[in-house]
């Protein structure tokens, strides 16, 4: 019998975890989602809590938390999805928020991720928007109830 899966999520910053999390990155909103190159890589990175989901000693998602509350660049590797890795990077930054003393987390989501979000308790707020030609919704999470 094999040893069990262990899924490790582990935060640091852009100089600790960059390298790591750019293969992630570039593999889900650059070549699969067709996001330009230019567009996905930002000023934030550097002021961020980025968040690794390790499995069998790979990378296999990142995410990444703003000074501002704000949750993004979320990314599973398409093999990956649908395991519980999304919720972990995600439930790791919320609680990494709460404990930075944030009162709200909030996020700009895809639309077709609504439903995750809403599982995780976000509530959408303001009218559908686009990023980088994708439909998008702004949503928050209240830390405080």
């Amino acid at each position: 019998m094999g040893a069990p899966v262990m899924l490790r999520i582990a935060c640091s910053d852009w100089y600790t975890h960059g390298e790591r999390a750019r293969p992630v990155r570039r593999s889900v909103f650059v070549v699969e989602q067709g996001i330009p190159e230019s567009e996905e890589w930002d000023e934030f990175d550097a002021v961020s809590v980025h968040a690794l989901a390790w499995l069998h000693e790979q990378v296999v998602g990142t995410a990444r938390l703003l000074p501002d509350g704000k949750i993004g660049r979320m990314a599973v590797l398409a093999p990956y999805r649908t395991q519980g890795i999304g919720s972990a990077l995600l439930a790791e930054l919320v609680q990494t928020a709460h404990a930075r003393g944030l009162n709200t987390v909030r996020l700009s989501a895809q639309t077709h991720a609504l439903a995750f979000y809403a599982k995780h308790g976000f509530r959408a707020y303001g009218p559908p928007h686009e990023e980088v030609g994708i439909p998008h919704q702004w949503m928050t999470l209240d830390l405080q109830q």
